[in-house]
């Protein structure tokens, strides 16, 4: 993760703001790289002061969407404005944002506290806050991000962690009208990720700034934001609040990037999924109907040892703590993963065992390939 910020501005300019964080609006956004198109009209808004989370896999134009909003691609067509702000007319520097990248890459001959202070001290004399002033910035933001007693340490004197915070506090430095993380935990390991994804959030909180947050880690995304983005392909396929999401994904590709996802051939028949010789119920998105997929989650099936359900043979048992993750296979090759609590797991439970298996729920979407 980098704490290099593409924008400064003496601190003064919050009270010219007025204390008060600045929505986001970008609209048909395109952008192709040769004949690789990276972004096909992307069109988002990000309201004051919220947390919004850029979720898809690789190439699906999350980064490229960020470098447009920071100012370091030039999009082929549609705008970005902040407020009433056109951001396309402004340079990198004007737009006054905040970025921070996966690479820590903070300058290794400087303290902490002088990486904290180098976007303010690097600003035109006219805008150049005083020595005091960056003195005072650079000792409140050390107390933020709970490192007070390191400031005169160097890069290499600390934690991956710890550097990750010097970084974000660099990028805070400038008073950023609005904050852009690019994968910033992707370089640490995953004990790590989970404490400083809370450390962010309160740090989001405290500060008030538009943050949006780039990430492949799904986890990390509905943990984190306010709404989530799933983009693919270079489209948005659904924007919403993380729990929105889990209950109501607009696609097949939606549900099965969020989380865990096993899928059985049906027969939909209004809120009712019918399969061989058993039922479910239904999240029906528009469009879906007749014969399909139905898609449902490891934690919300149940194995017994008799009664209606899909035959299964164990293949595995995985103790994860309180649950155990059981893999299963079906007589005509197809797999299946279940959840189950530690404490209700069926008698006899072992790999070879004869179960069946019968989701509690499923979802089904139009997008859905047809067995």
């Amino acid at each position: 993760m980098s704490g290099v910020s593409q924008a400064s501005s003496h601190p003064a300019r919050a009270a010219e703001d007025g204390g008060r964080a600045q929505g986001l609006a970008v609209k048909d956004v395109a952008k192709r790289f040769g004949r690789f198109p990276a972004l096909k009209g992307v069109s988002i808004s990000a309201e004051p002061g919220e947390f919004l989370a850029l979720l898809g896999p690789s190439g699906s134009g999350k980064t490229t969407l960020l470098r447009i909003i920071a100012g370091l691609e030039t999009p082929d067509a549609g705008t970005v404005f902040l407020q009433s702000e056109d951001f396309l007319a402004q340079t990198p520097r004007e737009r006054r944002v905040g970025m921070v990248f996966q690479s820590y890459a903070l300058f290794r001959h400087m303290t902490v506290a002088k990486n904290i202070a180098f976007g303010l001290e690097v600003l035109p004399r006219a805008q150049r806050p005083r020595k005091a002033e960056i003195k005072a910035r650079v000792k409140q933001l050390l107390a933020l991000i709970q490192l007070e007693d390191l400031g005169g340490r160097y890069p290499r004197q600390l934690s991956g962690g710890q550097q990750q915070r010097v970084a974000l506090a660099r990028a805070l430095a400038i008073e950023p009208r609005v904050l852009l993380l690019d994968e910033p935990f992707g370089a640490l390991d995953a004990k790590v990720r989970k404490e400083l994804r809370y450390w962010l959030r309160r740090i989001h909180d405290e500060t008030g700034v538009t943050t949006i947050f780039v990430t492949h880690d799904q986890e990390e995304a509905m943990d984190l934001a306010d709404r989530v983005a799933v983009l693919k392909e270079g489209r948005i396929e659904q924007v919403g609040a993380p729990e929105a999401l889990h209950e109501h994904p607009a696609s097949a590709f939606v549900f099965d990037f969020l989380g865990e996802s096993n899928r059985l051939p049906c027969h939909l028949s209004g809120d009712l999924a019918a399969f061989d010789g058993f039922s479910a119920p239904a999240v029906v998105a528009p469009g879906a109907s007749g014969n399909t997929t139905a898609w449902f989650r490891p934690h919300e099936t149940e194995l017994s040892g008799e009664g209606p359900g899909l035959g299964v043979t164990v293949t595995g048992v995985h103790n994860q703590g309180g649950l155990v993750r059981v893999d299963l296979s079906a007589a005509d090759g197809s797999t299946f993963e279940v959840d189950l609590p530690r404490v209700s797991r069926p008698t006899g439970l072992g790999v070879g065992a004869q179960l069946k298996l019968r989701p509690r729920r499923v979802f089904v979407f139009a997008d859905a390939p047809v067995p």
